[in-house]
């Protein structure tokens, strides 16, 4: 089957930093663009971090620019998003998505062919 699974969610203080996993099954990876998105309560669904297939190419969006790192190791077939310095608005499902193109990071949801199940960060005192 294919699929992609996050996992690295979990309850951080302010400041803090976690690290989320993007995995490929079924499928390789590398053929892939793949951008995080994000979702808090009572907000819709927005972009966050993108990468392009080779990894040469990569955008924050400005909110998390300075603070989060996109990065993947095709052989592993993941993608990771390193989060510094976390702060209560960054509190949301974090969902993984991936699309067979070379460089994609269009913020429409329908253009990507898998999506994970998200993983929950919440950045609280």
């Amino acid at each position: 089957q294919l699929q992609v699974v996050e996992s690295g969610g979990g309850l951080v203080q302010p400041g803090g930093s976690l690290t989320l996993s993007c995995v490929a099954s079924g499928f390789s990876l590398d053929e892939y663009s793949v951008k995080w998105f994000r979702q808090a309560p009572g907000k819709e669904r927005e972009g966050v971090s993108c990468i392009s297939r080779s990894g040469a190419f990569v955008k924050h969006e400005d909110s998390v620019k300075g603070r989060f790192t996109i990065s993947r190791d095709n052989a592993k077939k993941t993608v990771s998003l390193q989060m510094n310095n976390l702060k209560p608005e960054d509190t949301a499902v974090y969902f993984c998505a991936a699309v067979d193109l070379n460089y994609y990071c269009s913020d429409n949801q329908r253009g990507y062919k898998y999506w994970g199940q998200g993983t929950q960060v919440t950045v609280s005192s």
